[in-house]
């Protein structure tokens, strides 16, 4: 049998295995195994890959930040960033809602997880806009939304992984997702508005500058928070492994001795939690070095730029590349997704004429937007599992935010100055 004809054995088997549930390293590990039997590329290669794909500084930014979402959501600072996003925009049709959008963006700038954004911030702002007059369902589909910020507004986890893959500043990345999570963030607060106004849903508070004062008081430590992030690396004062590990000091001093929400007992199963989420994801890093290794071996890029070529237009280039990014984010985790595809379409479009920075945030945005996209769709598995309300209803209200995202999406990878413009301006740019 040809090697061709088993390569796509393999890769139909592994396919299967994924349907049926079995975890994405283990169906990566068994393709790369069976692959690199079958054209003979020794297996201790595996074993040293698998190594020296983790064996970057810059990767030491990853456990950081995710132990930093759980250190302010254990210190109590997650609330009070939304009790603060409320006392702003309380008193719009749609506010708490708005909020609730708000208070994901202010997590993500300091997280960098869209789990981790949807599951805390979900937690504490859907009850209460089910108790202000909100459809519950909306209520879920709005955290599940929101949640799609956390890998683009800085820092952003998995911005450090797409820089670690495509050897491409990891500052300069953080600097180029600020106005386009930005825009996200509008966009879907104007989806919101919308829908909240037909409805007639949400009860209206007074504006109040003193309350709003008074709110920013207690978010004191969360806007520290990110104002160390983005400072330390915009500036260049920091490089984001050395921010993440500032802002994570930070966050346990602040919990420990400020806010006293975080108890030394504690700790050990904050720092488990955080390992947790950490031994899941460097796993699956270091088995994509290997399974890079062999997609440029086969081949890969070269047919698929075969592909690409054959269309000419360089517009349509680039929508061809968002389409692929779409699609399998529906079916794909954003890791798994960036792992296979980034390394293949990067080059695509760098040869078109996109810039690095710009095709970053571009490949990156359509990876968040499938947080929400089914069959797939992470964050609406999460807002399912906080809210208990079932999957496919949390779908159908989600569906305004969608749109609001596709828009954002296309303005973000058709006016390049959204994602580049900061970046000249970075100290480490």
């Amino acid at each position: 049998m040809e090697d061709g004809t088993l390569i796509a054995l393999i890769s139909l088997g592994v396919t299967l295995l994924f349907i049926i549930g079995v975890p994405i390293f283990l169906v990566i590990g068994f393709w790369v195994v069976g692959c690199s039997l079958v054209i003979d590329f020794t297996l201790a290669n595996i074993g040293v890959t698998l190594f020296e794909g983790l064996n970057f500084f810059g990767l030491l930014a990853l456990p950081l930040f995710i132990m930093t979402g759980d250190l302010i959501n254990a210190a109590g600072i997650a609330k009070r960033m939304s009790d603060f996003a409320y006392s702003i925009l309380g008193w719009v049709r749609g506010g708490l809602g708005m909020a609730t959008i708000g208070a994901c963006g202010m997590f993500a700038a300091i997280s960098g997880s869209n789990a981790g954004t949807t599951a805390t911030i979900g937690s504490i702002m859907q009850p209460e806009m089910a108790k202000n007059n909100y459809d519950e369902r909306f209520a879920a589909a709005t955290a599940a939304a929101g949640g799609t910020v956390g890998i683009i507004i800085p820092p952003s986890i998995i911005f450090i992984v797409y820089g670690f893959l495509l050897d491409l500043s990891i500052s300069d990345l953080f600097v180029g997702g600020m106005l386009p999570g930005l825009l996200m963030v509008i966009a879907m607060q104007l989806a919101c508005y919308i829908v909240c106004k037909k409805n007639g849903w949400g009860n209206l508070i007074k504006f109040e500058p003193k309350r709003i004062f008074q709110t920013g008081l207690k978010a004191y430590l969360g806007l520290i928070a990110i104002g160390i992030v983005i400072y330390g690396i915009y500036s260049g004062a920091f490089s984001p492994t050395e921010a993440a590990g500032v802002t994570v000091g930070f966050c346990l001093i602040a919990g420990v001795l400020i806010t006293r929400q975080i108890k030394l007992r504690e700790l050990p199963n904050i720092l488990l939690r955080s390992g947790q989420i950490t031994g899941m994801l460097a796993p699956l890093i270091a088995i994509s070095v290997v399974m890079q290794q062999l997609l440029s071996l086969l081949g890969a890029g070269e047919v698929v730029r075969g592909w690409m070529s054959a269309i000419g237009d360089p517009t349509f280039v680039l929508i061809a590349c968002m389409m692929l990014v779409l699609l399998a984010g529906t079916v794909l985790e954003s890791l798994p997704n960036t792992i296979i595809l980034a390394p293949i379409l990067a080059p695509i479009a760098y040869s078109v004429g996109v810039d690095p920075i710009h095709f970053a945030v571009i490949f990156l945005v359509g990876d968040a937007i499938g947080f929400i996209t089914p069959p797939y769709g992470l964050n609406l598995y999460v807002a399912s599992g906080i809210t208990g309300i079932p999957y496919f209803t949390i779908v159908k209200y989600v569906m305004p935010y969608l749109f609001a995202l596709m828009v954002a999406w296309m303005i973000i990878a058709f006016w390049p100055p959204l994602s580049t413009y900061l970046v000249q301006f970075s100290a480490v740019g």
